[in-house]
């Protein structure tokens, strides 16, 4: 069933981790960061269902979307297509983000000698709710099977955030030279005095014009520094009526814009701890821009009637809480505006970014804050080892 290398069977389970692509990097990214350190932080065997093969690529390039089933750093990975080929449940089943399993794998659970433990790994909210409903279980409607809740999380009581046993320990060694060898594998050259590098992942809609006709006129310089794809289309679409071009980058005022490919995962980590600031998107780039200790700008998966906005200010709230932080009222004040203006909760204007300039110190501190207080609680795959491992 699994053939990954030969390692202490008495510890391991088998793992079948199920994901449906809808936010193209999101579900996908987080879906294979827990693939990929269930089997090398806790050496467990494990299978990943993908129904898009050609969005794990851009992540982790070493795959090849024609094939149905391969191997990548020990994890078996297979084409999630129809009809669904007859399997063997693992000892543990994961649906991603509510996604349904195929029926002819829920009829293979049910007849299994051993019934598998069921989890389905939920959304990442601050919602004061979410502890309330981590870890709950609920009867299959027709057959004797029980999934249980799983909610990641920034408090305790929640299933956690995503975090390799060895993030922290590379994100403290990547040093002044280890940011100047990353600059230049990407093609970036030194600093500049004063400059503030910026990463931008965004969703199509965000008010790109408007912002970077803010940084085109910004009191402070501003590089730019975009993946390639749809949205690194619009920005030189939109550059290209303000600016002139040397060599690879755009420049325009007090803005430039370089266009970088798309990194791995790993590679796309050191882009965040490089850059000054973070604007991330969805779920996967969001929590690994809270791992980096940067400022960042979170643009949030859009939803009907405008639920994401709720989302957005639970988050808000926890992350500038000042019960258990030590963030100033005013700079608080200017994470929101800007936050706001950037998810379309109100209008952006150059006021939002020279606010938050000005408070970038207290911003940058609050954020390698932030971090040191997530890192004291467990991340999600040892509370998801633990909990399976209570089952048994």
């Amino acid at each position: 069933m699994f053939e990954a290398e030969k390692i202490d069977k008495e510890n391991v389970l088998s793992w079948d981790i199920f994901c449906r692509v809808i936010d193209n990097f999101g579900d996908i990214g987080v879906s294979w960061r827990l693939a990929r350190q269930l089997r090398l932080d806790y050496q467990q065997a494990v299978r990943l269902w993908v129904d898009d093969l050609k969005s794990l690529a851009c992540i982790a390039p070493q795959i090849k979307p024609d094939l149905t089933r391969q191997f990548l750093h020990g994890v078996e990975i297979c084409h999630w297509q129809q009809p669904f080929p007859a399997a063997v449940p693992a000892d543990v089943v994961i649906e991603m983000f509510a996604c349904d399993l195929p029926d002819i794998f829920v009829t293979a659970m049910v007849q299994s000698e051993h019934p598998p433990i069921w989890i389905n790994l939920e959304y990442l909210s601050a919602e004061r709710w979410v502890p309330e409903y981590h870890g709950l279980c609920s009867p299959h409607p027709r057959h004797h099977l029980n999934k249980t809740f799983f909610f990641p999380g920034f408090v305790p009581g929640t299933g956690g955030l995503l975090r390799e046993k060895d993030l922290l320990e590379q994100r403290q060694a990547f040093d002044k030279n280890a940011e100047w060898q990353f600059w230049q594998s990407i093609g970036l050259p030194e600093r500049s005095a004063g400059e503030y590098r910026v990463s931008l992942f965004c969703y199509e809609h965000a008010p790109l014009a408007e912002l970077i006709d803010i940084w085109i006129q910004s009191p402070v310089s501003v590089v730019l520094i975009i993946p390639q794809g749809v949205v690194a289309d619009q920005v030189v679409r939109i550059m290209n009526t303000r600016s002139k071009r040397d060599s690879s980058v755009i420049k325009s005022g007090q803005l430039s814009v370089q266009i970088i490919p798309f990194l791995e995962q790993s590679w796309y980590d050191r882009l965040l701890w490089a850059c000054d600031l973070n604007f991330v998107r969805g779920e996967d780039s969001f929590v690994r821009a809270q791992w980096a200790g940067k400022p960042l700008v979170w643009h949030i998966y859009p939803q009907s009637d405008n639920i994401h906005w709720k989302k957005l200010d639970a988050f808000l709230d926890c992350y500038t809480d000042q019960a258990v932080s030590q963030i100033p009222e005013e700079t608080a004040d200017v994470i929101h505006k800007l936050w706001y203006g950037w998810n379309a909760m109100s209008a952006i204007d150059s006021t939002d970014w020279l606010a938050f300039v000005d408070c970038f110190h207290a911003i940058a501190l609050h954020s390698m804050d932030w971090m040191r207080q997530l890192a004291l609680q467990n991340d999600l795959t040892c509370n998801l080892v633990k909990y399976v491992r209570n089952q048994l």
